[in-house]
């Protein structure tokens, strides 16, 4: 009986411990599941806190691209909000209007897939069908996939704006898209970016920032018979709404004698000793190009003046030309009259009120036409930041004749410049049947 007692007490301890062991293996079970669960919770947080800083670097970079493309420019009216659309272009075929490109669901672009924005971009084909090359996706279907990423990102996330698109005004037969079909078979080239190989690494860069997203020459390219860009004359100059795009080679920058530092001021703060910006690219400054960063600014300067040097060296800057004054000549007395008054007895401007005349080059060129549209129409007060800026200057096409026209710029040339001077009467009218042609309300 006494070992039948003590068994059973045994047994009851063995229960005992086992049922406190199985107890103890459930808390450790438990108390792993709530390490595994906050673990699991904590590398999600991390996940999700990893994604979002992906995502806000991601909107970050396509709103940098965004300003380097322009976009805002051309995207809005001047009482408008940003990339709500609605600028006009007048074209020889009628007026286009810029598109609402913000994410707005219903008039802009927020419903677009990736796949979509891909299309417009590099294509020039929207949901709704094929867009007008006004659209340079001639240049940017050279962009990267990634870049066309970092642009969707961002416009995905700007301001809706609910802002109805216009209707173009696009005479027969070219409001038939269906025939940009066959432009784009005919005019568009391949769209990967190719980097030259014997080039350094900020050429290439620079060359890519140009040409893509920076798409310049659809301004300074002149445009063939279809309209499209004459890659043989790339960057040789062209008319566009009165004023030529100047000739931005590399052999005429450097002929010129432009430097980088020229070339940088003049891109950012819309001014430098070799002249300043007006017209079309006055916002191009304005919304773009002032904001590159420093590297990106050195590539663009690097490709532009094909220097492919060290990107941080100093060029010594040329002496600017001042030939001295012939009080003989017949222009000698236009300058004083209509001149000197602003941009100085000897062309040495003044600060915040006009540019220099000496080594302008605006004036050093063959075919001065931006000189004769200046002339002819004057400028507008150009406010490029708080602290650089130029007043307006009026047009004197109701006030000299072409001879006295013909005088004054040669009196420009000879001198401020390097140019004979020697332009005929016969070659301003010229000049001025192009300007006059390129106006926005020229008769086509």
């Amino acid at each position: 009986m006494r070992m039948l007692r003590s068994s059973s007490r045994l047994s009851s301890v063995f229960i005992k411990l086992n049922n406190m062991g199985r107890l103890t293996v459930l808390i450790a079970a438990v108390v792993m599941n709530m390490i595994v669960i906050e673990r699991v919770i904590a590398s999600e947080e991390n996940t999700s806190s990893t994604t979002q800083k992906a995502d806000k670097d991601m909107i970050e970079k396509g709103a940098y691209l965004a300003k380097m493309g322009d976009c805002v420019a051309c995207h809005t009216i001047s009482d408008g909000q940003e990339f709500g659309g609605g600028l006009a272009f007048i074209t020889p075929f009628g007026t286009m209007y810029s598109t609402n490109i913000s994410s707005d669901k219903d008039h802009g672009i927020g419903h677009y897939s990736y796949e979509d924005f891909y299309a417009a971009l590099h294509d020039g084909i929207a949901p709704k069908g094929n867009l007008y090359p006004a659209m340079p996706y001639t240049s940017y279907r050279l962009l990267t996939d990634d870049d066309t990423r970092a642009l969707y990102a961002f416009f995905m996330n700007t301001k809706p704006v609910q802002q109805k698109n216009k209707d173009n005004d696009v005479g027969f037969p070219f409001n038939i898209r269906m025939g940009l079909k066959g432009w784009n078979l005919l005019n568009l080239e391949s769209g990967i970016f190719q980097p030259v190989p014997d080039k350094s690494e900020a050429w290439n860069k620079g060359n890519y920032i140009v040409n893509a997203l920076g798409h310049c020459g659809e301004c300074h390219t002149p445009r063939g018979t279809l309209f499209a860009m004459d890659e043989s004359k790339q960057f040789e100059g062209a008319m566009i709404e009165g004023y030529e795009a100047s000739n931005i080679t590399p052999t005429e920058l450097n002929r010129q004698a432009w430097t980088a530092m020229d070339l940088e001021q003049l891109l950012r703060t819309g001014y430098s000793r070799k002249g300043t910006v007006f017209g079309g690219m006055y916002p191009v400054v304005y919304h773009s190009l002032s904001h590159l960063t420093a590297e990106d600014m050195a590539a663009v300067t690097t490709y532009l003046l094909d220097t492919d040097s060290a990107v941080n060296e100093v060029v010594e800057p040329a002496a600017l030309t001042f030939n001295g004054h012939d009080e003989a000549a017949p222009g000698y007395g236009l300058y004083n009259a209509y001149c000197a008054g602003c941009h100085g007895v000897d062309g040495e401007g003044k600060p915040n009120i006009s540019p220099a005349m000496a080594g302008n080059s605006t004036l050093d060129q063959a075919e001065p036409i931006n000189t004769v549209a200046v002339l002819l129409n004057g400028v507008g007060d150009q406010r490029y930041s708080q602290t650089q800026s130029f007043y307006a200057m009026p047009g004197y096409r109701n006030e000299m004749d072409k001879q006295q026209l013909t005088d004054l710029i040669n009196y420009l040339q000879k001198t401020w410049t390097t140019q004979k001077g020697e332009l005929t009467q016969e070659k301003i009218n010229m000049i001025i049947s192009k300007v006059e042609d390129s106006l926005p309300d020229a008769a086509h």
